[in-house]
């Protein structure tokens, strides 16, 4: 007979395999980089929603090595689009540059120049049209409990797309990303599963549940699925397909998100 630690890892590894196989091509992103000389690190994210949007500019350190980046300060950073709108952005703590008049708008190409230590990276991303979740609800996982979140949206035509999928616990973020694109669903409803960071957790009566679902463009999928997944492994990964030229690491993300809530009941 198993005993309850048994059981209990059972239960998580018979989870993993079936949120596996229901998001074939999830992508879980760890961003750890593999041994080289640092290199600036530029995450930055612009939405079709209120700012201040966030560019965050570190160095990256050894895959082996605690995952704290140094921040980078003093840096020159500007986002423009191509309807003439541009911002300097302001460092409002160390590393961390933010917009304050800036306004996301679905359909226009953002640009952004990062310059610091004499050197400057570009990158550019189209942020395309929102796509509405039309039905967000708890599912049963193997064993019958309700704690997987199903989540049903229309896929539009004939555009390409790609999504990311990002949810929120009681206004806690999950660390894990389900990023996907179109080509298996053309035209067609996708249904999507996702869990919570603890795959055994229950959800409660009154717990909020919210899912993000982000309309990202080609190079931001890329990085996304190229980004390597690190459960504590010895070997050195590749580091992700980043959209920022110049040897930057990292990414630049126009998307535009929607979301969805609902309280368990």
């Amino acid at each position: 007979m198993l005993t309850i630690n048994q059981m209990k890892t059972l239960k998580i590894l018979i989870l993993t395999i079936i949120t596996l196989n229901l998001i074939s091509c999830e992508k879980v992103i760890e961003l750890k980089f593999k041994n080289t000389d640092p290199k600036i690190v530029i995450q930055g994210n612009v939405y079709n929603r209120t700012g201040p949007y966030k560019v965050t500019i570190s160095r990256s350190v050894d895959f082996d090595e605690p995952n704290d980046f140094p921040a980078v300060t003093g840096a020159t950073v500007i986002i423009s689009d191509d309807a003439g709108n541009s911002e300097t952005l302001t460092e409002a703590e160390s590393g961390t540059y933010v917009t304050s008049s800036l306004v996301g708008t679905a359909g226009r190409t953002y640009s952004l120049t990062v310059t610091t230590d004499g050197i400057t990276y570009t990158a550019t991303s189209k942020m395309p049209d929102e796509v509405k979740i039309d039905a967000m609800f708890l599912d049963k996982d193997f064993f019958g409990n309700e704690n997987i979140i199903a989540v049903k949206f229309m896929d539009p035509t004939p555009v390409k797309n790609y999504y990311n999928l990002i949810l929120f616990i009681n206004n806690q973020r999950q660390n894990l990303f389900y990023t996907i694109n179109d080509e298996p669903y053309e035209g067609k409803a996708i249904e999507c599963y996702l869990t919570p960071d603890d795959m055994t957790y229950e959800f409660q009566a009154d717990d909020e549940v919210k899912v993000w679902l982000e309309s990202i463009d080609k190079g931001v999928y890329e990085y996304f699925m190229t980004a390597e997944y690190q459960s504590g492994s010895s070997e050195s990964p590749s580091n992700p397909e980043s959209n920022i030229n110049n040897g930057a690491l990292g990414y630049f993300n126009a998307c535009a998100v929607h979301q969805s809530t609902f309280v368990v009941q």
